[in-house]
This record gives structure tokens, sequence and C-alpha cells, in this order.
């Protein structure tokens, strides 16, 4: 847990940028819902932006770090969790507490309002929203990740459709689907920013690169359990512009340049690191 407390005031002291490639190790499966189903295609799409590109939506690779950091904290057990959602068939539940410490809801935002716990008793009145720290944005398809020699071997342009059966165990028939993946070796470029608005935020950027590094032995995405979805950062910047960045157009300083995730995780564990996160 962190050092925050219920008279932590909140001041913008900065902001931390990285960026850098997300890699598919294995293809990539983030759906596009039943809605974008074509004559022809396969059964599971990807999703697309407007020009017809794979895309990896920010709100996945949120929702991904969330889950695994709640997991690797202990907080993704009944007594931890609410209901976002009670609609039958389509429940919602996740990590949110009012502890003023809890690193996870300071990361990732408080919703408002009261929130049913998932093992009954008395539910969570949140009186106000707490903002969240962590934004991570759409992240691009880098086009020429996608070499002509593998667009040879894909079924589409840019993405390739992987045939699974579910066998029935009673009878022995199969039952053919098939998903659409971003294949092997595609590269999508990413982008978070981690706001500083106090002293005891300083440290949360070692959460985040936690939820990366756990992420790299974990999956995004569809098909996990069946190969898909394996992922890893490299070619990381990260930089810290202050508020008088913004203020007074003051220099960005950078603090990694082309790293991977081991690099960012020595630099964020360093001694020396929350003294850096000051004005310029």
């Amino acid at each position: 847990m962190s050092s925050h407390t219920a008279q932590t005031e909140l001041r913008l002291i900065g902001k931390l940028i990285l960026e850098g490639d997300l890699e598919c190790r294995t293809g990539l499966h983030i759906g596009a819902g039943k809605g974008s189903l074509e004559i022809g295609g396969a059964d599971n799409p990807v999703v697309k932006d407007s020009f017809g590109l794979p895309y990896v939506p920010g709100s996945s690779l949120r929702g991904r770090l969330r889950s695994l950091l709640e997991q690797a904290s202990g907080l993704a057990v009944p007594s931890e969790l609410v209901y976002v959602s009670r609609r039958k068939g389509q429940e919602v539940r996740i990590h949110q507490s009012d502890r003023p410490d809890d690193e996870i809801c300071i990361l990732f935002g408080r919703n408002p309002g009261r929130l049913d716990r998932v093992t009954g008793g008395e539910p969570i009145e949140g009186a106000s929203a707490s903002p969240a720290r962590l934004t991570v944005y759409d992240a691009p398809l880098i086009a020429e990740s996608i070499t002509a020699q593998m667009r040879e071997n894909l079924d589409d342009e840019l993405t390739e459709v992987k045939s699974e059966n579910a066998i029935d165990r009673i009878t022995s028939q199969a039952n053919p689907r098939t998903l659409e993946r971003v294949p092997a070796g595609a590269r999508f470029r990413f982008k978070l920013v981690l706001d500083v608005l106090c002293e005891e935020d300083r440290p949360l950027l070692a959460r985040v690169v936690e939820g990366l590094r756990l992420l790299e032995d974990d999956t995004l995405g569809g098909g996990g359990s069946r190969g898909s979805g394996r992922v890893a950062f490299s070619r990381l910047r990260l930089a810290w512009r202050s508020r008088e960045f913004y203020s007074s157009g003051a220099p960005e300083r950078e603090m990694l340049a082309a790293g991977d995730a081991g690099a960012l995780q020595a630099l964020a564990a360093s001694e020396g690191f929350a003294g850096m996160l000051a004005g310029s």
C-alpha cells in the first residue's frame, strides 16, 4: 500500500510519459464484437480503426494491467470485489475500496456512488470520484512491422485466420470456429501517461512497470489459454514533464531511451528516482 492518506492534497507536479512498442510474440485477437461480422470472414474478427487497420484499444491494455495487478496484490478475491454491473449474464466485478492508501484505486481511479460488495454486507458509499493517475491511449499498428514476407502467408492483407475445433465429448462431432488474429511479429505503438498529483504518487511508476512485466508472462486479448495474446514491450522511452513544461514551456527530461521492461523497472526502483520527479 502507499503512503496516501485522506488528507493528501492533489496538485499537478508533472507527468511521466511512457511510449514504446508492443510486439506480438504470438497471434493477437482483440475482438470487435458481433456487429462487425462479414460474409465469408472469420467468426471472430479483430477490432479495427476507421482506416481498416487493427489496433489495441487503450481500454483493453489498461483493463488487463489492472486485472493482473489486482491478482498480484491479492485483491481479486470476493471480499475485495464490487459489482460494476449486475445484469444477468453480463456481471462485471472489479476491485474497489474506500481505503485512501489503495494503490490500485489510486492508479485507476474510483467510481462514485453506491457499489454493492460481491460478498454482500454493507455497500461502499463513494461520496465522490477520485482521479485516475494512469491514462492508456489506443495503440495504432506500425504498418511496416508486417513485412512483405509475412503478407505472403496471411489470410488477409494484415491478419491471419486461426481455425479451431470444439469436440463434443459424447458424439465426437467437431464444431469448427475461426479466429482472426494480428500475426506474430506485428508491432503497435503504445503510450501511457502517469499523472503525479502529490509527493505520494512518485512511487506509482513501479506498480505500472510491475503490470507490464506481468503481462509479458501472461496474455492480452482473447484465446490466451489456446496460444494467442503473448506480447512483449520494447523500445521504451520515458520522459518527465514537470508542471512548468505546461505553464512556461520548460523542456522535458528524458529518463530512458530505447529500453526494455527490465531497464524501466530498474530505473523506477533506483534510489534517486523519486527525486528526479521535480520541477525543471
